[in-house]
């Protein structure tokens, strides 16, 4: 083991919402040649058959004036351009704009689909996907919407949902396939989920209700990182939804979901990573995996892969693709990923799909990676016990304390 993985003791998961790596982290190429991003010449059709070209002019409020499709029959023609089912098909990527052109009558209002953003302007993300490691290849779950993935991060599985029903998971699943935060307490190891407060409640709560002890809220995961207390496991969630604050100010949500303030988001970023940084033992001792759950309908270059049927099928009628029945074996668009510790080397970029010692993570590499940690077994579903796991980036070297990012502007947020 590495010196880094021997001084493990924390795990932190933020889980954000709905933005693709290309949206996000592709104008990082320009910096960095071995991130996967964007060359600048890509692009999709619109509906009048002109190709749009991705562009960095992205907003942080008010240019997507709908929310971009990111249900199962809009990411499949986003995937495949329109293309009827059919064994086979190509992967062309190259059906966003058509996909977003079906929410507005005007073409142009489509072409925002492929407008990304310029690094600096969204500084805490890509401060640390450059400052520690930023995955190539880390994909959503399923090519579909936010419930169902959030719950291959919970449970390494959706149990055969592809949609953002609040499904309830039946008593014999749920016997079956524990969630890690059960499997942890059951192994003696301590796990929270933080939502970020009762407004904004959780996306997890149906299923996990039960069992209180596993549940704070924002406040509570500053306080423990305040004083060393945080629990062996913790996946910290944003807030999803503009509200009144208790003193009567107003909070902007900070999940970056369309079309809620990205820059807001980007501050919440900074705020988590230093809790964790402000504290010099929490910090030699955590790691921190920022992760956003799915694409949100928005541009991304690189095909989706194939991937280990979990053994749950989705039939047309939840598909929504006339002829598709899907068997959860392939993965959905790929989103931003970045690992942070010490103990990671800068500049780490860790390669995807296509890329010499290429790697594919997906939302069930996270159960995998903390059961193999804490409970030193691989366990848990098919899919996890198939994915890969992110510990071995963790090195021998703790770098200096003077040579890690400190953001105390969001900590003032």
């Amino acid at each position: 083991m590495s010196q880094g993985l021997d001084n493990l003791k924390h795990i932190v998961v933020l889980m954000m919402e709905n933005r693709s790596f290309d949206h996000m982290l592709g104008g990082l190429t320009q910096k960095n040649a071995k991130i996967n991003g964007l060359q600048g010449n890509e692009s999709n059709p619109d509906g009048n058959g002109d190709p749009v070209q991705v562009s960095p002019t992205a907003d942080y409020r008010g240019q997507l004036n709908h929310d971009p499709d990111h249900h199962f029959p809009g990411v499949d023609v986003q995937i495949y351009g329109g293309a009827a089912f059919a064994p086979g098909r190509t992967t062309t990527m190259d059906g966003f704009v058509k996909s977003y052109g079906t929410q507005s009558p005007n073409v142009d209002d489509s072409h925002a689909i492929m407008k990304y953003f310029a690094p600096q302007n969204i500084p805490v993300l890509t401060t640390l996907a450059t400052e520690y490691a930023v995955f190539n290849g880390w994909f959503s779950s399923i090519p579909g919407p936010t419930i169902c993935n959030r719950a291959f991060a919970h449970y390494g599985t959706s149990f055969g949902n592809v949609d953002m029903n609040l499904f309830l998971v039946s008593a014999a699943d749920k016997a079956k396939i524990p969630t890690i935060y059960q499997r942890l307490a059951a192994g003696g190891h301590s796990a929270k989920l933080y939502y970020y407060d009762q407004p904004s409640s959780t996306m997890e709560i149906v299923n996990l209700i039960t069992d209180q002890s596993f549940f704070g809220v924002f406040s509570d995961f500053v306080a423990d990182c305040k004083s060393g207390n945080l629990p062996d496991y913790s996946f910290v969630e944003p807030n999803y939804s503009d509200h009144p604050a208790p003193d009567g100010t107003r909070l902007l949500a900070t999940d970056q979901h369309p079309d809620h303030h990205v820059l807001a988001g980007d501050n919440f970023i900074g705020k988590v990573y230093d809790c964790i940084r402000i504290n010099p033992k929490l910090w030699q001792s955590t790691v921190l995996l920022i992760v956003y759950d799915e694409h949100g309908g928005l541009y991304d270059h690189v095909a989706p892969p194939d991937c280990q049927k979990d053994g749950f099928k989705a039939p047309e009628s939840a598909t929504g693709v006339p002829g598709l029945t899907f068997e959860f074996d392939r993965l959905g668009i790929r989103v931003p990923a970045v690992l942070v510790s010490p103990y990671i080397a800068r500049g780490t970029v860790v390669p995807g799909k296509g890329e010499a010692n290429g790697r594919i993570f997906e939302h069930a590499s996270i159960p995998a990676t903390v059961s193999k940690h804490f409970l030193g077994k691989d366990e848990g579903t098919v899919r996890e016990q198939n994915a890969e796991t992110f510990l071995d980036l963790l090195g021998d070297n703790l770098r200096p304390d003077n040579d890690c990012v400190f953001f105390p502007k969001a900590m003032k947020g």
